[in-house]
């Protein structure tokens, strides 16, 4: 099903399986259904099986053992700034060490997950939301939600080699590269330990995979914007909830201003690698 359509409603009052458990705020509709096939989702004492419609309120469900709410949660979406140190994980929201610790103390009681990952060493912008169905909108490739980045090399980065991150590479059978590059405050050399990245996919610790095979230490990874939602405001280990208007306007990609040296998918570069 394409991320854009929206499921229509049965007309006896059931629900799909995978679409009960997001609305709760378990998870995403697409991991709603990877745990359905592997067996980890139960109704009324019996595995169930793709294609199972369920009656809210009436039927038991449970997730690896755990009762599912039977009252969808209020969708909630909260903008967090995620200090370094912190994980990302759904296993455990209660463990000291995961970015569910910033949830201010009125939306403990939900159930929330991450809108897309920052790795633990990363820190900036992150997405939580009891939004089962935006979660799967602003994860899903198809809708290139943008991702905005500064990141810090240990080294200096040349101009030269920008068209490499764009261009792109494989790197231990993974294929890894950005939509945009550009030095911050180059010197007249034209190097920067300092560069903008820009990209909408993003497998685990994507950039950090990127440099390192190019030979670069990042020293630090900021995530400072998601589509037109910015971090600006938001205070480290602060949280800040999200308005309609707000959350549309994590799908907007503004036009970026043109650096003095910069290479972008969009348009032809004019450096020239090395």
């Amino acid at each position: 099903m394409n991320a854009h359509t929206k499921e229509s409603e049965p007309e006896d009052g059931t629900l799909r399986l995978q679409k009960f458990i997001a609305e709760a705020g378990l998870c995403s509709r697409r991991a709603a259904e990877a745990l359905i096939y592997q067996g980890e989702v139960w109704v009324n004492g019996k595995q169930a099986g793709p294609g199972t419609k369920i009656t809210p309120g009436v039927d038991k469900v449970t997730v690896s053992g755990k009762l599912v709410r039977t009252v969808p949660q209020p969708k909630i979406t909260l903008a967090v700034n995620k200090p370094r140190g912190l994980i990302c994980s759904n296993d455990d929201p209660h463990n000291p060490d995961t970015v569910f610790t910033l949830l201010p103390r009125e939306y403990s009681k939900f159930r929330f997950f991450c809108a897309g990952r920052l790795d633990k060493d990363s820190e900036g912008l992150l997405i939580l939301t009891t939004d089962g169905e935006l979660a799967n909108r602003l994860m899903h490739p198809s809708n290139e939600v943008v991702k905005r980045y500064h990141v810090t090399l240990k080294n200096p980065f040349p101009s030269s080699r920008l068209p490499r991150l764009v261009k792109g590479l494989t790197f231990e059978g993974e294929r890894l590269k950005v939509e945009r590059a550009a030095l911050i405050n180059p010197l007249k050399d034209g190097t920067a330990t300092d560069l903008d990245i820009h990209m909408h996919h993003g497998k685990k610790r994507e950039i950090r995979l990127l440099f390192s095979a190019l030979g670069y230490v990042v020293n630090r990874l900021r995530r400072y914007q998601i589509g037109a939602v910015r971090l600006k405001g938001i205070p480290l280990r602060g949280a800040k909830q999200l308005a309609s208007r707000e959350i549309a306007q994590l799908f907007v990609s503004p036009r970026t201003p043109n650096a003095e040296l910069q290479a972008t998918r969009s348009t032809p570069s004019t450096l020239h690698e090395d």
